[in-house]
């Protein structure tokens, strides 16, 4: 009986903060939600509209499994029917998606909330010691609960038992990621480490099951099935599934959990349990734009070795486009519509500008996360201290904008330094194609900022600026949406690089001048308000 009462204690206040949680997500967990379901359900229009028969779906079956690089990144197809090549295409995406999704969840209402000390007062009341992991955990719950119910309900009509297999088996990878990052939140100090070591183990499980798919082609390498999105893959949705796979993750999760319960028990409240170095005795930051280096340059690092790497593979598919696409002439058009070469141009011309695309649309993520550090540094209070000195708010903002900006000049040259890498040449068309990027990813960093400068509670609807420019960017094309829909996105008025497109400056400058304005208007705002807000 006392074990009882003890254990309810522990867990004492957890409605409220899961409530409290639920709220502070109101706007951040049904975009998620939302955008990585809809990228989902628009997937089985798009490949009826270019794979209308058993046939076409049959000789796309046998290419992807012929096609070592397609399987690296896609993943090993189990089934021809719609509903299977839908589970094939988007599954591994989805499943990264949805760990993505949870870490940040999870990290921000444990870690995050004892870094900014809002835990210690919340601590005080009637709130038990494992409340707060309980409710992290419940909030990610809801969210993958959510998208599992919208991906099963909106694939139900190719198949219930399949739709229900693929929609558990995204949920229960969203939900093996976020017990992954509470035990990282128990053992980081901060919760920037926190949110890269569980970052680490999503790209460690990628890579695992993109190398073990690249070696077979059924998905029977051991490295597949070391990664959870191997087992996701191994569900078999649509196409005679797999029940026993789901065990899998609630084993895994199971266990994380538990040691996650385990480290919190053992550890006072802000504390870590990786020793967290002490800085030097004198500082050696000379301003405000090298502390924000120091702060972004270890995420800066990752995304960069990610678009060489990304490009690198893209860059390796390009020759192999031909192959593919075989006598499918909707494939051919939309790919060259993506491309923005249709009209005859080459194929090969039409991926790689397709790819710099796709490049540029992932920038604008990084851009958003990384004008958000702002809004970061000033909820946690650190931005208090730096401002104190001979500081201005303007130098203070500036140093964190020139790494976002910079920076995603830097990761899409890199990006497409990759593709010519992987492609075998051609390094000025696809150095371009990539940096013709630029003004598109700026507009929407600006965009970012401004809501920052002027709304920072609103500041995070910069995700969702992000999320609409790359669903109309991914899926736009292959449903032939009007013109009028895909202008919505900056990146729908760039020139198609490369290609026998012409390069035309006009977009790019007024793209460009467009960004100016709005950072200027975002430094404006940000000189005028109360800080913190």
């Amino acid at each position: 009986m006392t074990s009882r009462r003890s254990g309810s204690r522990q867990l004492a206040g957890t409605a409220a903060l899961l409530r409290l949680a639920l709220r502070r997500d109101r706007v951040m967990m049904p975009v998620w939600v939302l955008g990585v379901a809809s990228i989902v359900l628009a997937l089985p229009a798009s490949l009826e509209s270019v794979y209308a028969t058993g046939a076409e779906r049959a000789r796309l079956l046998a290419t992807m499994s012929s096609n070592g690089s397609l399987r690296a990144l896609y993943g090993p197809a189990f089934g021809d029917s719609v509903g299977a090549l839908t589970a094939w295409r988007g599954g591994v995406f989805a499943g990264l998606l949805a760990g993505v999704m949870s870490l940040i969840l999870v990290v921000r209402h444990t870690r995050e909330e004892e870094e900014n000390g809002r835990q210690e007062l919340l601590s005080a009341a009637m709130v038990g010691r494992r409340a707060p992991l309980t409710a992290a955990l419940l909030a990610a719950l809801v969210a993958n609960a959510l998208l599992a119910l919208l991906v099963t309900a909106g694939l139900a009509g190719r198949g219930a038992g399949g739709a229900l297999a693929f929609g558990l088996g995204i949920g229960a990878t969203g939900m093996l990621f976020a017990s992954a990052a509470a035990v990282t939140a128990q053992l980081t100090g901060s919760a920037r480490l926190a949110k890269g070591l569980a970052g680490a183990l999503i790209g460690a499980a990628f890579v695992l099951r993109a190398a073990g798919d690249a070696g077979s082609e059924a998905g029977s390498s051991a490295l597949t099935w070391v990664s959870p999105l191997g087992w996701l893959e191994h569900l078999r949705a649509f196409a005679a599934e797999r029940w026993w796979v789901l065990a899998l993750f609630a084993a895994a999760f199971a266990a994380q959990t538990a040691g996650a319960y385990a480290l919190a028990g053992r550890r006072d409240l802000g504390m870590s349990f990786l020793a967290v170095r002490p800085g030097p005795a004198q500082g050696r930051l000379a301003s405000a734009g090298a502390l924000a280096w120091r702060l972004q340059r270890g995420g800066l690092l990752g995304w960069s070795l990610g678009f060489l790497l990304a490009g690198a593979v893209f860059g390796g598919m390009a020759d192999g486009a031909t192959e593919l696409v075989g006598d499918n002439a909707k494939t051919r058009e939309i790919i060259e519509r993506m491309g923005g070469t249709g009209g005859g141009a080459g194929l090969t011309d039409a991926f790689l500008a397709t790819m710099a695309g796709m490049l540029g649309l992932v920038a604008a993520l990084y851009i958003v996360s990384a004008v958000l550090r702002l809004g970061a540094e000033e909820s946690g209070q650190r931005a208090e201290p730096v401002l104190a000195h001979a500081v201005g708010r303007l130098r203070w903002a500036a140093g964190h904008l020139a790494v976002a900006f910079g920076g995603s000049a830097l990761i899409l040259l890199l990006g497409g330094l990759g593709l010519a890498l992987g492609h075998g040449g051609g390094v000025a068309g696809t150095v371009g194609g990539c940096l013709a990027q630029l003004p598109a990813v700026w507009v929407i960093g600006a965009v970012t900022a401004l809501l920052y400068g002027a709304a920072p509670g609103y500041a995070v609807a910069g995700w969702a600026v992000a999320g609409v420019a790359l669903a109309l960017g991914w899926i736009g094309p292959a449903l032939d949406l009007p013109r009028a829909v895909l202008d919505l996105s900056p990146f729908a008025h760039l020139p198609r690089l490369p290609g026998p497109e012409p390069l035309t400056w006009a977009p790019l400058l007024t793209l460009t001048a467009l960004a100016v304005a709005l950072l200027t208007a975002a430094l404006t705002a940000l000189r005028r308000r109360d800080l913190p807000a």
